[in-house]
């Protein structure tokens, strides 16, 4: 029995590992190291409007209002209430359901509506962050994973991560679906990305975003994986919307009509919205001249580039995420939010942090012009003016 006790105690943890108690090596982890920074920029931003709102408008602001600011209220109300087909609410069925249905479960819990969807918001940003560290340390190392994560959180339209909107959750399932394409885990990769496109319209580049990973270890391999038939789930989440869209009015494609109704956005070519975007830029009002009309032509701009850049140093299948996403938000007859749709090309934060790399000064440049933007952007939203 002595034999076997003293078997036992040598398998055991040791309590420190070259000096460092174990509980702190546990902590220096990556992933425990991300969530920690997460938490630390979302409380510092809740807690800059939280102070900056009373001092700018001069009276006290509820902190639940800082969240239920324009789709957050449409998500909000169809985890609340559901689909409706009659009324003024009709119009929320834009609005895909993954989100809301993740917020009303996390209800069930004793949360209200509002610290429920922070705590999905939360736990999507913290996956989002997490996948993408992974994918960039698997081709650039450890020290560029950690720069394009620090981007991604300090983007001039990252508010929007820690919100009741879906950038967060959207990201979480395409990174997630990314990261497990590269590792071969086919099953995994187009069940992460079907939900991806019961979150949202862009969900659906995966489909052509993985089929080109999957190419890419053709090329590789040069014999044919059965597991790439898992790609087949890609549209799935999507086709669960349109049944939705069915089961509500009766018409799978009523969100279209929905669309064009009440925001008159229709497909279009790409000149046809930014022409009206450019049209329309000396009729916007000086409080509205940078949100509604310069940074949307700014960040088209910049995302055209960064497209472009991208092609040309990272693989063909974050291009394709990248191509897929910019003409979602351009082809449009009225091309709107488009700073908060380039949140969701996670590639820019990988050609940021690329370039920033050993240069002090780019990303001193990088970091400056993130974090102005990001507070100019946020105390707009905060007081309910449209910041996309």
């Amino acid at each position: 029995m002595d034999g076997v006790g003293n078997s036992l105690k040598s398998r055991r943890m040791p309590a420190s590992v070259d000096g460092i108690p174990r509980w702190r090596g546990w902590l220096r982890q990556p992933i425990w190291q991300l969530v920690a920074w997460v938490l630390f920029i979302k409380l510092s931003l809740f807690g800059f409007i939280a102070a900056a709102l009373p001092a700018l408008a001069d009276r006290a602001v509820p902190w639940w209002t800082l969240i239920d600011r324009w789709d957050a209220e449409r998500y909000l109300a169809i985890a609340q209430n559901g689909y409706v087909a009659t009324g003024p609410a009709r119009f929320y069925l834009v609005g895909f359901p993954l989100y809301p249905w993740l917020v009303r479960l996390v209800s069930w819990l004793g949360f209200g509506f509002p610290p429920a969807a922070l705590v999905v918001s939360v736990v999507a940003s913290i996956a989002a962050g997490w996948w993408l560290f992974r994918l960039v340390q698997e081709d650039e190392g450890e020290a560029t994973g950690r720069l394009a994560v620090w981007f991604f959180f300090i983007f001039p339209t990252s508010y929007f991560l820690h919100i009741a909107y879906t950038e967060g959750t959207l990201l979480a399932l395409a990174l997630g679906s990314f990261f497990a394409a590269r590792k071969e885990r086919w099953a995994l990769a187009g069940i992460l990305a079907g939900l991806a496109t019961l979150s949202r319209m862009n969900g659906l580049v995966l489909l052509p975003a993985l089929a080109v990973e999957a190419w890419l270890q053709y090329r590789v391999q040069r014999r044919f994986d059965p597991r790439w038939l898992w790609l087949a789930g890609v549209p799935c989440g999507f086709g669960v919307y349109l049944w939705v869209n069915y089961h509500v009015t009766g018409d799978a494609l009523a969100f279209t009509k929905l669309m064009n109704e009440n925001f008159d956005r229709a497909l279009a070519p790409p000149w046809v919205g930014v022409q009206a975007l450019w049209d329309n830029l000396q009729d916007q009002s000086a409080r509205d001249f940078v949100t509604v009309g310069l940074a949307e032509i700014v960040f088209t701009v910049l995302g055209l580039a960064l497209t472009i850049w991208s092609w040309c140093v990272l693989r063909a299948s974050y291009s394709v995420w990248m191509t897929g996403n910019l003409l979602l938000s351009v082809c449009s007859s009225f091309v709107l939010s488009v700073p908060r749709y380039t949140l969701i090309m996670f590639p820019i934060f990988i050609l940021f942090a690329r370039w920033s790399r050993g240069r002090p000064l780019g990303f001193a440049l990088l970091t400056v012009w993130s974090l102005l933007l990001l507070a100019l952007f946020s105390i707009k939203f905060a007081f309910g003016h449209w910041a996309f």
